[in-house]
């Protein structure tokens, strides 16, 4: 596992949306922005059943994701790669729940239980990052 730099924890925690790439077990690829939180050095987002970015990680349960902001006269950005867990039930899942109704607004008013949205857990392998130290 790959770990993230004081610097780059702050920068991931002051921002909230990242873009997230799967591909099929054929390989064809699809980018989609999502929110996301952190669990230390692993990504947790919330996804709803029926999507194509779920049917991509159940096929092939490798990730990518990108969370960058162009700034002045440059880019910062953070992308990782790696392993992603789909969970769906257990304590873990209610685990990683706390940690997104913690984060989101939103989640909180409109909270959800075990069964209804899948959780991903995505542990960076690989982490690149430019204009962030």
């Amino acid at each position: 596992m790959a770990r993230f730099s004081q610097a780059q924890i702050d920068f991931l925690r002051e921002r909230e949306v990242c873009r997230l790439a799967t591909a099929s077990k054929d390989a064809t690829p699809q980018v989609t922005p999502v929110i996301y939180a952190l669990d230390v050095d692993a990504f947790v987002i919330a996804v709803d059943y029926g999507t194509k970015k779920l049917a991509n990680l159940r096929e092939n349960p490798r990730a990518s994701l990108v969370v960058d902001e162009y700034v002045g006269d440059g880019n910062q950005a953070i992308m990782i790669q790696g392993a992603c867990a789909v969970i769906e039930r257990g304590p873990e899942y209610l685990r990683l729940l706390h940690i997104l109704f913690e984060r989101f607004e939103y989640y909180r008013e409109h909270p959800w239980s075990e069964g209804e949205a899948p959780i991903l857990r995505i542990v960076p392998e690989k982490i690149v990052a430019w204009g962030v130290a």
